[in-house]
Parts: C-alpha cells; sequence; structure tokens
C-alpha cells in the first residue's frame, strides 16, 4: 500500500513523503490515526496545494526577517550598569533582556534562544551580538552600555 505522510512519523518519514508500508500497517495505525493518507490523485493534488501554501508562507517569514534585519542594522540598544571601584561592569546584560528591549521599544520580536556565538555582554562599550533570525538571515544587533552615575 502506498501512503502519503500527513506528519513526521519517526523511523518511517517526513510529512509529505511517499512511502510503501504493509497493508495491515497503513490502514490500521497510519490513516486511522491521521499520519498518513491513502496516496491518490486527489491526495497528491491536495499535497501540492498544502506544499505551495506552506511555501508561501516560509516565503513571507523570510520577507519579514530580512526587514527586521535591515531595521536591526540601524538600531543602537542602550544599557545601563553599575561599575565596580576598579571600574569593571557589576553584572551583565543577558539576551532575554536584549529581545524584552526590542519588542517593547521597537516591536521586533526575535527568539533569544537564537544568539549565535554566545557572547556575554559583561563590559561596557558596544558589543556586537548575531541572531538567526530565519535559515540563512542572520542579524548583528549593537548592544551599548553605560556606566551608570
Amino acid at each position: 500500500m502506498e501512503v502519503i505522510l500527513t506528519k513526521d512519523v519517526k523511523g518511517l518519514g517526513k510529512k509529505g513523503e511517499t512511502k510503501v508500508v504493509a497493508d495491515g500497517y497503513g490502514t490500521n495505525f497510519l490513516i486511522a490515526k491521521g499520519f498518513a493518507v491513502r496516496k491518490t490523485q486527489d491526495s497528491i493534488k491536495e499535497l501540492k496545494r498544502e506544499q505551495a501554501k506552506e511555501d508561501a508562507y516560509q516565503a513571507e517569514l523570510k520577507a519579514k526577517a530580512e526587514e527586521n534585519k535591515e531595521k536591526l542594522s540601524k538600531i543602537t540598544l542602550e544599557f545601563k550598569a553599575k561599575a565596580a571601584k576598579d571600574g569593571r561592569m557589576i553584572g551583565e546584560v543577558s539576551t532575554k533582556e536584549v529581545t524584552k528591549v526590542l519588542l517593547e521599544q521597537y516591536e521586533i520580536s526575535i527568539d533569544k534562544r537564537k544568539f549565535q556565538d554566545k557572547i556575554k555582554v559583561n563590559a561596557f562599550g558596544i558589543t556586537n551580538l548575531k541572531n538567526e533570525l530565519y535559515k540563512g538571515v542572520v542579524a548583528n544587533i549593537k548592544v551599548h552600555v553605560n556606566e551608570e552615575k
């Protein structure tokens, strides 16, 4: 029996793939649980429609990421921190704080887990952070930390 997977199935394949499976496995498990549909002309057309819709959605996400990358290149985030007696910065500016400021002040939403290089902002001055907004779209975020008087 040939089936088209509608969801990822561990050990079998990814969504959208066509697989040949045993009749009982296909009918009683995959189709019954909604993991697959029987391969027919209608199901192939439906799959192509779904893929076209998903491709359009992904293109929209990539365009939004490119737009945000352009905005982020012009922004420098300002933070204040206390200084120790020897002039070093006390504490650090976390990625969570960076994402919070971007959302509140500039209405740009980024994922705090997608920061690359794991650089800590624990010194006064400008630090450049890289964040992957979308696959292949990496934005540079400038964080400037001043001494709190």
